[in-house]
């Protein structure tokens, strides 16, 4: 009887493990040495920059983009300005709760090697991920922009910036 109760307890704690709510691990906050992304930059072409798939997640209203960006790092943080007065500000290393009106999400950001990642992820478990890293010559910025809904992805392009 005893054993019957145990595993009782085991598999109900195996199950409440298994809807427990996804969560973001967090990111290294160290810069890689000689990564400055700051600049102003100039998409290279627009084709597949479109937001279409995305929509049908709410995690879409944390996706900016533009056909220009100044970016402006510093010892702490990133700041990305698409065609607008607007300032997203990222923080190396951050975990936190961000929200656009009554949507929330949890977002961490940090560096992958020589890029730089910011993860967002809402209560529907919608997850976008953006991610950015210059060319070795410093002359180009690569965005990577990936939208998965809980069960799949539903959108993913990539934006290529030249330095002005």
């Amino acid at each position: 009887m005893r054993l019957a109760g145990a595993a009782l307890a085991s598999t109900l704690l195996l199950l409440a493990a298994c809807g427990a709510k996804e969560s973001l691990i967090s990111k290294p906050a160290e810069v890689p040495e000689g990564v400055d992304l700051s600049g102003n930059w100039l998409l290279r072409d627009t084709t597949g920059s479109t937001q279409r798939g995305a929509r049908e997640t709410l995690v879409h209203v944390f996706l900016e983009t533009g056909k220009s960006v100044k970016v402006t790092q510093t010892a702490s943080g990133l700041f990305v300005s698409f065609d607008r007065s607007v300032v997203e500000e990222y923080r190396f290393g951050e975990h936190r709760e961000v929200s656009v009106g009554e949507i929330s999400a949890e977002r961490v950001s940090g560096w992958e090697g020589r890029a730089y990642v910011i993860e967002t992820l809402d209560d529907d478990g919608a997850r976008l991920t953006d991610s950015y890293q210059l060319s070795n010559d410093g002359a180009v910025l690569s965005r990577r922009i990936a939208i998965w809904s809980r069960d799949s992805k539903q959108m993913s392009l990539e934006q290529v910036f030249d330095r002005i």
